[in-house]
């Protein structure tokens, strides 16, 4: 990838139009997975802002509390976790939210979600063949999405996430092999064979 031509591209692939574009692809989509990673995104956007001012903001420490693994909870654990449930509660697309500094599960009210169906234990229950997507965001600036592994830059000067590395695929054999062996006697079969190959 050229970077220096990078650098003066204009026609951008934002986070918003290649979810966009992707949906576009599916007739039959109703929009929900759109809304909802709209919303996800605009979460991650504060987390991030919030990082980048934690000094100034008095949001570096501990917040006093301990979270449902017995550990203590960091101010920016607690303010990110506020800010991913008000975030995905408004999205109107989620009924059931669980997180390690919330003790007990957070059941959505039918009204914020538009459809006046109470969430039940099978919404949550679902075969991993089920799920339709995953990912993370780092406290930095990238955050990955999609059918196959996309890789998006938050670029601070536009304020939104920008298609840096499409289609990213693991090698073979790679350079670098970096794994937590300590973890290995809880790995599951795949995972064992695949760090034994490399």
């Amino acid at each position: 990838m050229d970077h220096a031509a990078d650098a003066h591209r204009t026609d951008l692939m934002t986070i918003t139009r290649f979810v966009l574009n992707e949906q576009s692809k599916h007739p039959e989509s109703r929009g929900d997975f759109t809304i909802l990673l709209n919303h996800i995104v605009l979460g991650c956007k504060f987390v991030c802002s919030a990082v980048n001012k934690a000094g100034l903001a008095k949001l570096i420490g501990l917040a006093g509390e301990t979270n449902v693994q017995g550990e203590e909870q960091k101010k920016l654990d607690v303010l990110s976790n506020e800010v991913f449930v008000k975030a995905l509660v408004s999205s109107g697309r989620t009924s059931i939210l669980v997180s390690e500094e919330d003790e007990e599960a957070i059941f959505v009210e039918p009204s914020k979600r538009g459809n006046g169906i109470e969430p039940a234990l099978h919404d949550v229950l679902q075969p991993g063949k089920n799920m339709v997507a995953a990912g993370y965001c780092m406290y930095g600036s990238s955050a990955r999405t999609g059918t196959g592994v996309h890789g998006f830059t938050l670029d601070p000067s536009l304020g939104e996430f920008i298609l840096t590395h499409p289609d990213i695929q693991i090698p073979k054999k790679g350079k670098i092999y970096s794994v937590n062996e300590g973890n290995a006697k809880n790995w599951d079969g795949p995972t064992a064979k695949y760090a034994k190959l490399n």
